[in-house]
């Protein structure tokens, strides 16, 4: 007794579902794949339709996005720190173990006394 291999069926399309896609995959910033797939297609028949149809795929930046600089990681980049008075900073702390939530506010001022106490804390 021999198992029976089901045979492949071919899906085809029509015209108007495949532009209906194609138009959606022209917009700025989508993802070709994801409408593909939201459309239970595979991503690559997408793009052949799109080819076909002598369109592009767009960019997925915006083109009013402004373009980031670039610098290298070994070069020095300033970082501007706001001052504040050390009163108005504290020190936040929230342990989270199961239900139990504990939350403490500490003083920078005591910056010392706070890693004791954690340190104590945590044995």
């Amino acid at each position: 007794m021999g198992i029976a291999k089901p045979g492949r069926i071919r899906r085809t399309h029509g015209e108007e579902f495949k532009v209906e896609l194609v138009n959606a995959a022209r917009e700025p910033g989508v993802s070709i794949s994801g409408i593909a797939l939201a459309n239970g297609i595979n991503p690559n028949l997408l793009r052949r339709w799109m080819r076909e149809r002598g369109v592009t795929a767009p960019s997925l930046r915006r083109l009013d996005e402004p373009k980031m600089a670039v610098v290298p990681a070994s070069e020095f980049v300033p970082v501007t720190i706001m001052q504040s008075s050390p009163a108005m900073v504290d020190i936040r702390i929230e342990a989270r173990r199961g239900d139990a939530v504990v939350k403490v506010d500490w003083p920078v001022t005591a910056a010392g006394e706070c890693a004791g106490w954690l340190r104590d804390w945590l044995k």
